[in-house]
């Protein structure tokens, strides 16, 4: 199939703005808890409607008494927590457009996105990225001020600092500023990660947002409804997390925050969410730690019978069901290893939600098949994040599923997949020309290979930029490849290179958390260096034979002939990765060219 077009089942308001709701919430059932924030020693302490509003009234209130005029850009350069939120809602409040920025940017970075969107004001989170600010110096003529979210001896935080300042400004000059945004009034500028050049900005408009919102929302109804809970920790200056955000406040979901990684699943414990979000990575390191966890408490071949199983009853449930011994052994993992997965995730969690990169049809089924069914989607920065998802009611494991509700898909005769819909961008901000080129007509497109079919599910085949044509002009996607390597423990990230080359290789980085187990189950010194590690005998032949595993999912031509096992491990902080975990191959081929040319030596 070459097109499929979801009706549209709701309208967008000419005069729409994010920001109605929080006070048509406060009038309306002022006692509904939309957000919960940490109150020390792992508890949670409710935030009313009525709460919310005030603080969103007080923070624009401060921004309008700071100077902050209607169509004006404030950013955010914080992790996530509630005072994201709280600027995010106060932003719109005062008719201003919300710049993201990622907590995680170099100052290099943060000097481009202030720059390039002529940034007014600047709330940060914390000395540290005050700092990376301080880098820059003097280089920002339209940035007045900078405000700090955490207080220090000398200032109260930002939150409380805006808040004072506004108590001159009027409810009605408040309102009156508010209503003058409409649907097509800049929300957000979100600049994209890229994985090579300089970010574009990306502008969203309260019409593109209100689309998501809704969309997402009738999508997945059985999340996204009054009186579920999610626990918030994927970065909000991500699309991804932001789309939900709004999401679940429309919807009444209560939200709690959350930046710490390393404690989730004792957060998880106290705050018990319904479902959670979050990128593929994740869901990759939630099963390699259980494998692992199992493999050195020496119950790995329990964990192999029970990951196969629950991957063949997922697929048995699109094949006519599952008979009997399936449905006992199933039954019996179910207590000994299911149930814990589980439970890590505080128990209450029946489903999650996946975007920014692809799950794979493989993780996809194991998850469905232990009761924790994932509804992958897709979609860009361009897309106010999700275009398509899967849903309850019409789900497809290894796909991204079906456009939302007023939205189509196509693919054109390259085999790019195009899409159209209202969560479609109108363009880059102050880029003509970066705009012209990624529209056909009325169709965006997205840079992606993919497919539908005849039921209108949408599969990612490959990124359109990173197809891989070898000496021999065989054009490679290694999405394939590296989802199956990524499945193996010790394996932390995987990417396959050839271009212009004789034949396909791979560069392998190793898991730092799964090479403990390893060393004890074979013997090596638990000091061993990594240097060591990545020629030991036992553990390259483990990873060759992971990748011989690999290789039987593609054909001769695009099998992996070479295997390159690094010392270093690509990471955000490093450069190699995106802030949604997505390689920048780029970035990779050039750090590591040596390597990549040790191969083919």
């Amino acid at each position: 199939m070459r097109e499929f077009e979801v009706p549209a089942s709701f309208t967008i308001p000419a005069d729409v703005s994010m920001a109605d709701t929080v006070f048509r919430y406060a009038a309306e059932s002022p006692s509904f808890v939309p957000f919960k924030v940490p109150s020390g020693g792992g508890a949670w302490s409710d935030v009313t409607a009525a709460q919310f509003a005030a603080d969103v009234a007080g923070v624009a209130k401060g921004l309008m008494a700071s100077g902050i005029e209607f169509d004006d850009r404030v950013a955010i350069l914080a992790a996530t927590r509630y005072e994201w939120v709280v600027l995010d809602y106060a932003i719109w409040t005062a008719g201003a457009c919300a710049v993201a920025i990622y907590e995680t940017s170099s100052s290099e970075q943060a000097k481009w996105i202030l720059e390039d969107s002529g940034t007014k004001l600047l709330v940060l989170e914390a000395p540290k990225h005050r700092a990376t600010i301080d880098e820059i110096g003097d280089g920002l003529p339209d940035l007045k001020e900078t405000l700090q979210i955490e207080p220090s001896a000398e200032k109260p935080g930002a939150i409380a600092e805006l808040t004072e300042r506004g108590r001159n400004v009027s409810d009605e000059d408040l309102h009156a500023r508010r209503n003058q945004v409409g649907a097509g009034s800049p929300a957000t500028l979100i600049y994209t990660s890229g994985t090579t050049g300089r970010p574009k900005g990306v502008e969203l408009t309260h019409s593109n947002l209100y689309a998501e919102a809704i969309g997402a929302t009738k999508a997945l109804h059985d999340a996204l409804a009054e009186g579920k809970r999610t626990l918030m920790f994927l970065p909000l200056a991500h699309v991804f997390a932001r789309a939900i955000s709004v999401g679940a406040f429309e919807a009444k979901v209560t939200v709690g925050h959350t930046a710490d990684w390393t404690t989730l699943v004792e957060q998880f414990a106290v705050f018990k969410p319904h479902f959670v979000l979050s990128v593929p990575r994740v869901f990759e390191k939630v099963y390699n730690s259980a494998k692992q966890s199992a493999q050195d408490g020496g119950k790995g071949r329990i964990f192999d019978l029970a990951a196969s199983t629950a991957i063949e009853w997922s697929k048995a449930q699109d094949t006519g069901g599952s008979g009997l011994l399936l449905n006992a052994k199933h039954w019996l993992f179910d207590k000994l290893v299911y149930g814990k997965i589980r439970a890590a995730l505080g128990g209450e969690c029946d489903r999650a939600v996946s975007g920014g990169g692809p799950l794979g049809e493989r993780l996809g089924h194991f998850f469905r098949g232990i009761g924790l069914p994932i509804y992958e989607g897709y979609g860009l920065t361009e897309t106010t994040a999700a275009v398509s998802v899967n849903t309850t009611d019409h789900m497809r494991v290894g796909s991204v599923g079906r456009p939302l509700d007023g939205h189509a898909v196509k693919v054109a005769q390259d085999g790019e997949l195009l899409v159209k819909g209202p969560v479609v961008f109108s363009g880059y901000w102050h880029n003509d020309d970066a705009t012209a080129e990624s529209f056909d007509g009325e169709w965006f497109k997205t840079g992606d290979l993919g497919q539908i079919d005849e039921d209108g599910f949408v599969s990612i085949t490959g990124r359109k930029k990173e197809i891989i044509v070898t000496a021999a002009g065989k054009n490679v996607s290694p999405a394939t490849l590296e989802d199956k390597l990524r499945a193996h423990s010790l394996i932390s990230q995987a990417m396959v290179v050839g271009d212009a080359r004789p034949f396909i290789g791979v560069l392998i980085t190793l898991d730092r958390e799964a090479l403990p187990g390893w060393q004890e189950r074979n013997g090596v010194a638990a000091d061993a260096p990594i240097s060591e590690l990545a020629k030991n005998p036992a553990l390259v032949a483990e990873i060759e034979k992971e990748v011989a595993n690999a290789n039987k999912a593609v054909s001769k031509a695009e099998q992996i002939k070479k295997v390159r096992i690094l010392e270093a491990d690509w990471t955000l902080e490093t450069g190699e990765l995106t802030p949604k975990m997505s390689l920048k191959r780029a970035v990779v081929l050039k750090q590591y060219e040596s390597d990549v040319n040790a191969i083919y030596s």
